[in-house]
């Protein structure tokens, strides 16, 4: 009976430290948010050469399978992609400027489409309860594609960047609402 109460207590204690590095892990993310949104530009730089970045190196990677897999025969379609995929990423990462402006109008272009079906399928569940709320949730996604789209090539200084910004944040809210709910969670449990 004392070996699992030590055990219960050991995991509580873990669960502790664990649920402090996450408030301190999302305090972080929120001072990160903060920074993207108050200098957009440069956050969509860094993020458009970190894309560029791993799509290089995802790329280069799956061209050596490729020719570990002897891709010059049934698996060429492999190299091909994954070459394709290098070029790009070393294209965003090499040259972030002209990456993150394509980067905006896919950003535009996939909000315009997604808000487009959100709102379709809103009406195809009407009148379920909560259909209005995922209009809602359409109008605001197509609108913000909408005001990307038209404010080209000046959003492209500010859209990637703050988008980036504000996730940052609620993930940063996030992570710290459940470590405090787990530090009360496991302060309130008897040990």
């Amino acid at each position: 009976m004392s070996v699992v109460s030590t055990h219960d207590a050991s995991l509580i204690d873990m669960i502790r430290k664990n649920a402090t590095l996450a408030v301190v892990t999302g305090v972080v993310m929120l001072v990160c948010g903060a920074l993207a949104i108050g200098s957009p530009l440069a956050a969509g730089l860094s993020v458009t050469i970190f894309v560029g970045a791993m799509l290089a190196v995802g790329g280069i990677a799956q061209c050596f399978l490729a020719f570990r897999a002897g891709a010059f025969g049934k698996g060429v379609m492999i190299f091909v992609v994954g070459l394709l995929t290098a070029v790009v990423g070393l294209y965003l990462a090499s040259q972030p400027v002209a990456g993150l402006a394509s980067i905006t109008l896919f950003l535009a272009a996939y909000f315009i489409v997604t808000g487009i079906f959100e709102a379709v399928g809103a009406f195809q569940v009407r009148p379920a309860s909560g259909w209005g709320w995922m209009v809602l949730n359409a109008v605001v996604t197509l609108l913000l594609g909408l005001m990307i789209w038209r404010q080209f090539p000046l959003s492209e200084a500010w859209a990637v960047g703050i988008l980036f910004g504000i996730k940052l944040m609620f993930s940063g809210w996030t992570l710290i609402f459940i470590g405090r709910s787990v530090k009360n969670a496991t302060r309130d449990t008897p040990a």
